[in-house]
């Protein structure tokens, strides 16, 4: 990898801090793992808020921990970015045969057939990264069994399982039993991000909006009890339902 490289600068600028800086110095690979977490949902925060600076630091900042952990690769012998890109082309090239006909081991297979034979001996479902978030988990474990044809052909099913799972939640909260109700729960939240899948919405970007638009308009009805000499501690369920209500018509 060359030194003027963006990445190549990013690693020897990795170097140099592990010259100079104890604390770069004593870093692991585990040890970062808690701010490599830290800066993904900060990137991705970045993205879904749209704002072309912060996306641009916090890409950066994602930069600079790949750029570490291939130092710290590099200081034992592992791998080195070199092995990483090359690794990357490989599986890419493998992945597109109709762009790269003449790579080695491309055969004009189409891509999901490529990828169901590289995962055949792990299973499909195998190689998620079990910390996954559950939304995006049930969402990626939909995909993959998708992938190999087990899906409904269009949103009717989905949306008949979502009232089936309902209607046994409604049941369960009529017992006692938490693990029942825990369960159906679950099964009911499966069903809705199957549902959104089929409609091509990404659950969690949906959760995302919903979350931002019930705190739009809670603060809102804050602001109404304010105006209006009332107390949010003490204010009925009615008298809050009506500011909700009067909220939504003004936006």
């Amino acid at each position: 990898m060359q030194g003027d490289s963006a990445l190549g600068r990013a690693l020897v600028l990795v170097r140099e801090l592990r010259k100079g800086c104890p604390w770069d110095r004593a870093q692991t690979p585990a040890t970062l793992r808690p701010y490599l977490v830290e800066e993904v949902l900060e990137l991705d925060e970045a993205i879904r808020t749209g704002d072309p600076q912060a996306l641009r630091d916090e890409l950066g900042d994602l930069l600079l921990h790949l750029a570490f952990q291939i130092v710290l690769a590099e200081e034992t012998s592992q791998f080195n970015a070199e092995v990483v890109t090359r690794g990357l082309e490989e599986k890419m090239r493998r992945r597109h045969p109709h762009l790269f006909a003449q790579a080695p081991g491309a055969d004009h297979e189409n891509w999901e057939l490529v990828k169901r034979r590289e995962r055949q001996v792990g299973g499909t479902l195998s190689g998620l990264p079990p910390r996954l978030p559950a939304l995006l988990m049930a969402f990626r474990l939909q995909e993959r069994a998708a992938g190999v044809g087990f899906d409904w052909p269009d949103a009717k099913g989905p949306v008949a399982k979502v009232k089936e799972e309902l209607v046994e939640v409604e049941r369960e909260t009529a017992g006692d039993n938490r693990e029942r109700l825990t369960d159906e729960i679950g099964d009911l939240l499966f069903a809705v991000v199957n549902l959104a899948r089929k409609v091509d919405v990404e659950p969690s970007q949906a959760l995302e909006r919903a979350n931002d638009k019930f705190t739009r308009r809670f603060a809102a009805v804050e602001q109404l009890v304010i105006d209006r000499g009332m107390e949010l501690g003490t204010a009925t369920l009615d008298e809050l339902d009506a500011l909700w209500d009067e909220v939504k018509r003004a936006h």
